[in-house]
């Protein structure tokens, strides 16, 4: 079964497909799924979505007009949203950053309408030819790498934030990924005696063991060693895992995108999530963020980790 794209993956999605949808003005709806790689059923639901969306006081005739039926798709977006603005140097780099994202994603128009606008924001910004973004890598990510493309097996020493605690452990590296910024080993631990993904800018220590890597399937089926074919979450929890049922305000409804939720229902008004919970510091760090927002439902036993992880920071406070 394909894997659900995340909120930001559908978004960058749905950008490219308006970008490209805002200069033809109608489309068949084959033309666009086979474009972008979409189904049409996904299509037409991100088309409806994007339908919603418009422009203060976001009243009808503020709402991008997309109209959609079996076989076309016709878009109107508007001409405030055509007008041109006076951007910030601020705001022409954000834009300028949000563009490339678009531009990206498969099926986005590499001569199009989108990346003559990037030109000429480049000139107007001054980084054409000159502007280089670095992106910052781990300490040990060029070895790591180098093991999984070699199929050498790994010994780490490795802080875990859910824990708490460093450990030595034995991997066989599987793929390493991107995901929102940071890379992640996947491996199998020998430890766990499971497949986990291991932060690389967590890892303190890395060697060769000196033996191969067994052969493992990775998480999202990617090939084994392939750098950048993330799944859809940073983190994928053990069989070992508390499943917690929790149930958030409004105020804390940012767990539903923030974290790999198993589930949501609605309930008198709140949202009860399921999730799982492979350590309760981790969760008492997060009953902390959520604080009057968020109760525990089940297990019983976890209800008061969020109030033990309070009087322990309170603790450290006073000792200070």
């Amino acid at each position: 079964m394909p894997t659900r794209p995340d909120a930001g993956s559908r978004l960058l999605r749905l950008l490219a497909v308006l970008t490209w949808l805002a200069r033809r003005g109608r489309a068949p709806v084959a033309e666009l799924s086979e474009r972008f790689g979409l189904e049409p059923e996904e299509l037409i639901a991100d088309l409806e979505l994007a339908a919603c969306c418009g422009l203060p006081p976001y009243t009808p005739d503020q709402l991008m007009e997309i109209v959609v039926d079996d076989e076309e798709v016709v878009a109107d977006l508007g001409a405030e949203l055509a007008r041109p603005r006076r951007l910030t140097a601020a705001e022409g780099f954000a834009l300028a950053a949000s563009a490339r994202a678009i531009a990206a994603v498969p099926g986005a128009d590499p001569d199009g309408a989108l990346q003559r606008a990037l030109g000429k924001l480049d000139a107007v910004l001054g980084g054409r030819g000159r502007l280089r973004i670095d992106l910052r890598e781990p300490a040990h990510l060029a070895e790591i790498r180098a093991a999984a493309d070699q199929g050498d097996q790994l010994e780490l020493h490795y802080y875990s934030a859910s824990s708490d605690h460093d450990s030595t452990r034995v991997v066989d590296p599987v793929a390493v990924v991107a995901i929102d910024g940071r890379w992640y080993l996947d491996g199998w631990c020998h430890n766990a005696g499971d497949m986990r993904r291991f932060r690389v800018d967590r890892v303190s220590a890395v060697r060769r063991t000196g033996a191969p890597a067994a052969a493992h399937a990775s998480p999202d089926a990617a090939e084994p060693g392939a750098a950048g074919s993330a799944p859809a979450a940073a983190f994928v929890p053990g069989p070992e895992a508390t499943v917690v049922r929790l149930a958030v305000d409004d105020e804390a409804a940012w767990v539903l995108d923030a974290l790999p939720v198993s589930g949501s229902t609605p309930l008198d008004g709140r949202t009860v999530v399921t999730l799982g919970v492979a350590s309760t510091v981790w969760f008492g760090r997060l009953l902390l963020r959520l604080g009057p927002h968020a109760e525990v439902l089940d297990p019983p036993e976890l209800a008061d980790v969020g109030r033990q992880a309070a009087r322990r920071l309170l603790a450290l406070y006073r000792s200070a």
